[in-house]
């Protein structure tokens, strides 16, 4: 069942617009769907950290599942992140999305409790079994405190629906054990690091899965399927021409800049919830001048 999420090139993990109280914006939501629809991004991801997901109610993630299935289904494949640090509660938001109809889910990593080897396989192998559509896994220690082992994602390769890992650890080294052990298997590696994807796709990586294509997505599919194409040259000088301004999306938490960036080019999508706040005033002006270097704004 892996092959049937296939997906090679750029991915969004997409941010959440906000009305000026903090309620979500759907109308503008489905407007960024559509947007990346018509900029041929390969999948869109709701509900992962960039999208602010840790402050929604249950009720905020089925409505966003819902709205994103109407416009996505048959036009672009949809992944939502269904992963908590209860395995119980991944369990149900899982069923319940499949159920809605997306084409995949993102599962993460246990967090603040962390696990052990074994816990941290059955979190995920239990939960892809429990429903029949793919499962990608996300594996950020950054966020999570915990780096999945080697040995622990191969098991979890050998999996039918598991269709391969958003990978955000930022180790070169451990990309390439990874791509060793799994080159052999029906397993894509998307890079979760938007500063490494060409990196990452020279070891064998599929894409990306991106923060930065929420500004430029026909920038990101252009740099991801020239390398995809055979032109390495165009799609490293891409990754180094952007690397500057892909650095700067996270020169605070994100997805606190790329949201500034997407207001400072005229999208309108509003602010965060707390505890995100505002960039300060020196930070947007760095993030502003790069973006005016490179004809954004």
């Amino acid at each position: 069942m892996a092959s049937s999420f296939d997906i090679k090139g750029s991915m969004v993990a997409l941010i959440t617009p906000f009305h000026e109280d903090g309620s979500i914006n759907y109308d503008k939501l489905e407007e960024l769907l559509e947007f990346h629809i018509a900029n041929k991004t390969d999948c869109v991801l709701i509900l992962g950290t960039t999208s602010e997901s840790p402050t929604f109610t249950w009720e905020e993630d089925y409505e966003i599942v819902k709205r994103s299935v109407e416009v996505c289904k048959g036009r672009m494949p949809l992944m939502a992140n269904a992963g908590s640090n209860d395995t119980r509660t991944s369990f149900e938001k899982a069923k319940r999305f499949a159920d809605a109809g997306v084409d995949a889910l993102l599962c993460i990593s246990p967090y603040y409790n962390k696990a052990n080897k074994t816990g941290l396989y059955h979190h995920i192998a239990d939960v892809a079994d429990s429903v029949n559509i793919p499962v990608v896994v996300y594996n950020i220690p950054g966020r999570t405190g915990i780096n999945i082992p080697i040995d622990v994602m191969t098991e979890l390769a050998k999996k039918d629906n598991i269709a391969g890992v958003k990978e955000a650890t930022g180790d070169m080294s451990y990309v390439a054990k990874l791509a060793k052990a799994t080159k052999d298997m029906d397993f894509n590696i998307w890079s979760g690091n938007d500063d490494i994807t060409i990196p990452m796709m020279a070891l064998g990586g599929a894409g990306c899965i991106s923060v930065w294509a929420n500004l430029q997505p026909d920038k990101t599919v252009e740099m991801t399927h020239a390398f995809l194409e055979g032109n390495t040259q165009k799609a490293i000088d891409m990754q180094l021409e952007y690397m500057t301004l892909i650095n700067d999306f996270f020169i605070e938490v994100n997805p606190i800049p790329i949201k500034e960036a997407m207001n400072m080019a005229g999208m309108n999508v509003g602010g965060f919830r707390m505890p995100l706040c505002p960039m300060s005033d020196a930070n947007r002006e760095i993030l502003r001048a790069e973006m005016q270097k490179l004809g954004i704004i």
